[in-house]
């Protein structure tokens, strides 16, 4: 098997567990999170979820620009998600 196709079947086997897993945590608890989030937050985490997803796949098919491109909307979604719970936590006062 070549060096690409194993790079490939991992890139399916990433975003195949990145889906199912944000997937499972949204049934999980969807009406009890998404009642008590912000749009900042719910935005945030997105965000955080699609940067790693796009990280991982930079490492997978040795792409620098793309394993960048994935950090940093990691980290910009990460510092939406602390925004959003920031003025949440505003809102009720703590």
């Amino acid at each position: 098997m070549k060096l690409t196709h194993m790079k490939l079947i991992g890139l399916s086997a990433v975003i195949a567990f990145t889906v199912c897993s944000f997937g499972a945590y949204a049934e999980e608890s969807k009406e009890e999170t998404y009642k008590n989030m912000n749009k900042d937050q719910i935005k945030g985490r997105v965000d955080e979820a699609q940067g790693k997803a796009k990280e991982e796949t930079g490492k997978i098919l040795d792409d620098k620009g793309m394993e960048v491109e994935g950090n940093v909307q990691k980290n910009v979604g990460k510092a939406q998600g602390n925004f959003g719970d920031l003025k949440k936590d505003i809102k009720q006062g703590k």
